[in-house]
Protein backbone atom coordinates (compact mmCIF):
# COMPACT_ATOMS: atom_id res chain seq x y z
CA UNK A 1 0.00 0.00 0.00
CA UNK A 2 2.84 2.39 0.84
CA UNK A 3 4.53 1.66 -2.50
CA UNK A 4 1.23 2.38 -4.29
CA UNK A 5 1.05 5.75 -2.53
CA UNK A 6 4.58 6.55 -3.67
CA UNK A 7 3.62 5.56 -7.23
CA UNK A 8 0.61 7.90 -7.06
CA UNK A 9 2.78 10.83 -5.96
CA UNK A 10 5.40 9.99 -8.60
CA UNK A 11 2.79 9.89 -11.38
CA UNK A 12 1.29 13.17 -10.18
CA UNK A 13 4.64 14.95 -10.24
CA UNK A 14 5.89 13.47 -13.51
CA UNK A 15 2.66 14.03 -15.44
CA UNK A 16 2.70 17.65 -14.31
CA UNK A 17 6.11 18.19 -15.91
CA UNK A 18 5.54 16.07 -19.03
CA UNK A 19 7.13 12.68 -18.29
CA UNK A 20 5.91 9.15 -17.53
CA UNK A 21 8.01 8.33 -14.48
CA UNK A 22 9.55 5.02 -15.54
CA UNK A 23 12.94 5.76 -14.00
CA UNK A 24 11.42 6.51 -10.59
CA UNK A 25 9.01 3.55 -10.74
CA UNK A 26 12.05 1.34 -11.28
CA UNK A 27 13.83 3.00 -8.38
CA UNK A 28 10.89 2.42 -6.04
CA UNK A 29 10.48 -1.19 -7.15
CA UNK A 30 14.16 -1.87 -6.53
CA UNK A 31 13.87 -0.44 -3.02
CA UNK A 32 10.82 -2.69 -2.49
CA UNK A 33 12.85 -5.81 -3.46
CA UNK A 34 10.61 -6.61 -6.44
CA UNK A 35 11.62 -9.50 -8.71
CA UNK A 36 13.94 -7.86 -11.25
CA UNK A 37 12.31 -9.77 -14.12
CA UNK A 38 9.05 -7.90 -13.50
CA UNK A 39 10.53 -4.42 -13.10
CA UNK A 40 10.61 -3.38 -16.78
CA UNK A 41 7.05 -4.52 -17.50
CA UNK A 42 5.58 -2.82 -14.42
CA UNK A 43 7.39 0.43 -15.18
CA UNK A 44 6.38 0.36 -18.86
CA UNK A 45 2.72 -0.29 -18.02
CA UNK A 46 2.74 2.61 -15.58
CA UNK A 47 4.38 4.80 -18.22
CA UNK A 48 1.58 3.98 -20.64
CA UNK A 49 -1.14 4.73 -18.12
CA UNK A 50 0.36 8.12 -17.28
CA UNK A 51 1.28 9.45 -20.74
CA UNK A 52 -1.48 8.12 -23.01
CA UNK A 53 -4.03 10.68 -21.87
CA UNK A 54 -1.49 13.46 -22.31
CA UNK A 55 -0.67 12.31 -25.83
CA UNK A 56 -4.35 12.46 -26.78
CA UNK A 57 -4.63 15.95 -25.33
CA UNK A 58 -1.54 17.09 -27.22
CA UNK A 59 -2.98 15.66 -30.43
CA UNK A 60 -6.31 17.43 -29.97
CA UNK A 61 -4.57 20.73 -29.23
CA UNK A 62 -2.36 20.43 -32.31
CA UNK A 63 0.91 20.41 -30.33
CA UNK A 64 1.76 16.85 -31.38
CA UNK A 65 3.16 16.62 -34.89
CA UNK A 66 3.73 13.07 -36.07
CA UNK A 67 5.95 14.42 -38.83
CA UNK A 68 8.16 16.13 -36.24
CA UNK A 69 8.22 13.01 -34.02
CA UNK A 70 8.98 10.54 -36.84
CA UNK A 71 12.81 10.85 -36.82
CA UNK A 72 12.87 9.99 -33.13
CA UNK A 73 10.52 6.99 -33.18
CA UNK A 74 11.30 5.26 -36.48
CA UNK A 75 14.19 3.34 -34.88
CA UNK A 76 13.13 3.54 -31.25
CA UNK A 77 10.07 1.31 -31.78
CA UNK A 78 11.87 -1.77 -33.18
CA UNK A 79 14.81 -1.25 -30.83
CA UNK A 80 12.49 -1.07 -27.80
CA UNK A 81 10.94 -4.36 -28.91
CA UNK A 82 14.40 -5.92 -29.29
CA UNK A 83 15.38 -4.58 -25.88
CA UNK A 84 12.32 -6.17 -24.35
CA UNK A 85 13.16 -9.48 -26.02
CA UNK A 86 16.79 -9.44 -24.86
CA UNK A 87 17.68 -11.90 -22.09
CA UNK A 88 19.81 -10.45 -19.34
CA UNK A 89 21.15 -11.86 -16.06
CA UNK A 90 20.22 -10.21 -12.77
CA UNK A 91 23.71 -8.81 -12.08
CA UNK A 92 23.94 -7.30 -15.55
CA UNK A 93 20.39 -5.96 -15.27
CA UNK A 94 21.11 -4.25 -11.94
CA UNK A 95 24.27 -2.68 -13.36
CA UNK A 96 22.50 -1.50 -16.53
CA UNK A 97 19.60 -0.14 -14.51
CA UNK A 98 22.04 1.64 -12.22
CA UNK A 99 23.81 3.37 -15.11
CA UNK A 100 20.51 4.23 -16.83
CA UNK A 101 19.17 5.76 -13.61
CA UNK A 102 22.43 7.68 -13.20
CA UNK A 103 22.04 9.10 -16.72
CA UNK A 104 18.35 9.83 -16.13
CA UNK A 105 19.06 11.64 -12.88
CA UNK A 106 21.75 13.79 -14.48
CA UNK A 107 19.51 14.55 -17.47
CA UNK A 108 16.63 15.56 -15.21
CA UNK A 109 18.85 17.73 -12.98
CA UNK A 110 20.34 19.68 -15.89
CA UNK A 111 17.27 19.87 -18.11
CA UNK A 112 16.71 23.58 -18.85
CA UNK A 113 13.43 25.18 -17.79
CA UNK A 114 10.71 25.28 -20.42
CA UNK A 115 10.76 28.49 -22.38
CA UNK A 116 8.56 30.00 -25.01
CA UNK A 117 8.98 29.67 -28.73
CA UNK A 118 12.37 28.71 -30.09
CA UNK A 119 13.58 28.70 -33.65
CA UNK A 120 13.28 25.24 -35.19
CA UNK A 121 16.38 23.89 -36.90
CA UNK A 122 16.53 22.22 -40.30
CA UNK A 123 14.66 18.89 -40.59
CA UNK A 124 17.94 17.20 -41.52
CA UNK A 125 19.28 17.87 -38.01
CA UNK A 126 16.22 16.17 -36.52
CA UNK A 127 17.00 13.02 -38.52
CA UNK A 128 20.72 13.13 -37.72
CA UNK A 129 19.96 13.41 -34.01
CA UNK A 130 16.74 11.43 -33.91
CA UNK A 131 17.84 8.16 -35.51
CA UNK A 132 20.79 7.30 -33.23
CA UNK A 133 19.22 8.83 -30.12
CA UNK A 134 15.88 7.13 -30.69
CA UNK A 135 17.49 3.77 -31.42
CA UNK A 136 19.74 3.83 -28.36
CA UNK A 137 17.06 5.03 -25.95
CA UNK A 138 14.52 2.62 -27.43
CA UNK A 139 16.82 -0.32 -26.74
CA UNK A 140 17.37 0.86 -23.18
CA UNK A 141 13.65 1.42 -22.74
CA UNK A 142 12.75 -2.14 -23.63
CA UNK A 143 15.49 -3.65 -21.47
CA UNK A 144 14.98 -1.75 -18.20
CA UNK A 145 11.62 0.03 -18.48
CA UNK A 146 12.71 3.67 -18.88
CA UNK A 147 10.41 5.32 -21.44
CA UNK A 148 13.10 7.67 -22.69
CA UNK A 149 11.40 11.04 -22.65
CA UNK A 150 13.70 12.10 -19.83
CA UNK A 151 16.64 11.72 -22.24
CA UNK A 152 14.93 13.06 -25.36
CA UNK A 153 13.53 16.31 -24.01
CA UNK A 154 16.86 17.84 -22.82
CA UNK A 155 18.45 17.07 -26.20
CA UNK A 156 15.61 18.76 -28.09
CA UNK A 157 15.77 21.79 -25.84
CA UNK A 158 19.54 22.13 -26.06
CA UNK A 159 19.53 21.77 -29.85
CA UNK A 160 16.54 24.13 -30.12
CA UNK A 161 14.69 21.70 -32.35
CA UNK A 162 11.25 22.99 -31.42
CA UNK A 163 9.22 25.12 -29.05
CA UNK A 164 8.42 23.93 -25.53
CA UNK A 165 4.93 22.50 -26.09
CA UNK A 166 5.99 20.60 -29.19
CA UNK A 167 8.96 19.11 -27.33
CA UNK A 168 6.72 18.06 -24.43
CA UNK A 169 4.23 16.50 -26.85
CA UNK A 170 6.98 14.67 -28.75
CA UNK A 171 8.52 13.36 -25.53
CA UNK A 172 5.17 12.02 -24.34
CA UNK A 173 4.55 10.30 -27.69
CA UNK A 174 8.11 8.91 -27.59
CA UNK A 175 7.46 7.43 -24.14
CA UNK A 176 4.15 5.93 -25.24
CA UNK A 177 5.43 4.13 -28.35
CA UNK A 178 8.64 2.94 -26.66
CA UNK A 179 6.73 1.64 -23.66
CA UNK A 180 4.29 -0.23 -25.89
CA UNK A 181 7.00 -1.86 -28.00
CA UNK A 182 9.15 -2.68 -24.97
CA UNK A 183 6.20 -4.21 -23.12
CA UNK A 184 5.36 -6.43 -26.09
CA UNK A 185 8.97 -7.62 -26.20
CA UNK A 186 9.07 -8.25 -22.45
CA UNK A 187 5.84 -10.24 -22.57
CA UNK A 188 7.06 -12.37 -25.48
CA UNK A 189 10.34 -13.05 -23.68
CA UNK A 190 8.89 -13.96 -20.29
CA UNK A 191 6.05 -16.15 -21.53
CA UNK A 192 2.70 -14.53 -22.08
CA UNK A 193 0.41 -16.30 -19.58
CA UNK A 194 2.81 -16.66 -16.65
CA UNK A 195 4.17 -13.15 -17.06
CA UNK A 196 0.74 -11.55 -17.20
CA UNK A 197 -0.43 -13.54 -14.18
CA UNK A 198 2.53 -12.26 -12.17
CA UNK A 199 1.85 -8.69 -13.27
CA UNK A 200 -1.77 -8.81 -12.11
CA UNK A 201 -0.52 -8.90 -8.51
CA UNK A 202 0.64 -5.31 -8.99
CA UNK A 203 -2.68 -3.88 -10.16
CA UNK A 204 -2.81 -1.38 -7.24
CA UNK A 205 0.23 0.35 -8.74
CA UNK A 206 -1.59 0.80 -12.06
CA UNK A 207 -4.60 2.27 -10.28
CA UNK A 208 -2.33 4.57 -8.28
CA UNK A 209 -0.58 6.01 -11.34
CA UNK A 210 -3.92 6.39 -13.15
CA UNK A 211 -5.20 8.63 -10.35
CA UNK A 212 -1.90 10.45 -9.94
CA UNK A 213 -1.50 11.00 -13.67
CA UNK A 214 -4.98 12.45 -14.06
CA UNK A 215 -4.49 14.84 -11.15
CA UNK A 216 -1.01 15.87 -12.26
CA UNK A 217 -2.04 16.54 -15.84
CA UNK A 218 -4.57 19.08 -14.57
CA UNK A 219 -2.10 20.97 -12.42
CA UNK A 220 0.12 23.70 -13.82
CA UNK A 221 3.86 23.32 -13.66
CA UNK A 222 3.96 26.80 -12.12
CA UNK A 223 1.81 25.68 -9.20
CA UNK A 224 4.08 22.72 -8.57
CA UNK A 225 7.33 24.62 -9.35
CA UNK A 226 8.31 22.21 -12.10
CA UNK A 227 12.06 22.83 -11.94
CA UNK A 228 12.13 22.12 -8.18
CA UNK A 229 10.10 18.94 -8.69
CA UNK A 230 12.53 17.74 -11.35
CA UNK A 231 15.54 18.30 -9.13
CA UNK A 232 13.97 16.63 -6.10
CA UNK A 233 13.15 13.63 -8.29
CA UNK A 234 16.66 13.66 -9.72
CA UNK A 235 18.08 13.36 -6.18
CA UNK A 236 15.98 10.24 -5.56
CA UNK A 237 17.01 8.70 -8.87
CA UNK A 238 20.70 9.45 -8.28
CA UNK A 239 20.51 7.99 -4.77
CA UNK A 240 19.06 4.71 -6.03
CA UNK A 241 21.53 4.67 -8.95
CA UNK A 242 24.37 4.98 -6.44
CA UNK A 243 23.00 2.11 -4.37
CA UNK A 244 22.62 -0.15 -7.40
CA UNK A 245 26.08 0.62 -8.73
CA UNK A 246 27.58 0.05 -5.28
CA UNK A 247 25.84 -3.34 -5.16
CA UNK A 248 27.17 -4.17 -8.62
CA UNK A 249 30.80 -3.32 -7.93
CA UNK A 250 31.11 -4.12 -4.22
Amino acid sequence: MFVALLFLVTALLYSAVGFGGGSTYNALLVLADTDYRLLPSIALICNLIVVTGGVLQYKRSGDLSLRFALPFVVLSIPMAWLGGRASIEEDAFIMLLGFSLLAAGIAMWFQPPKTGATQSRAPLLSWLVGLPLGGAVGLLSGMVGVGGGIFLAPCLHLLRLGEAKRIAATSSFFIMVNSTAGLVGQTMKQGTVAHLEALTNYWPLGLAVLVGGQVGSRLSTEALSGQVVKRMTAVLILYVAGRLLYMSFA
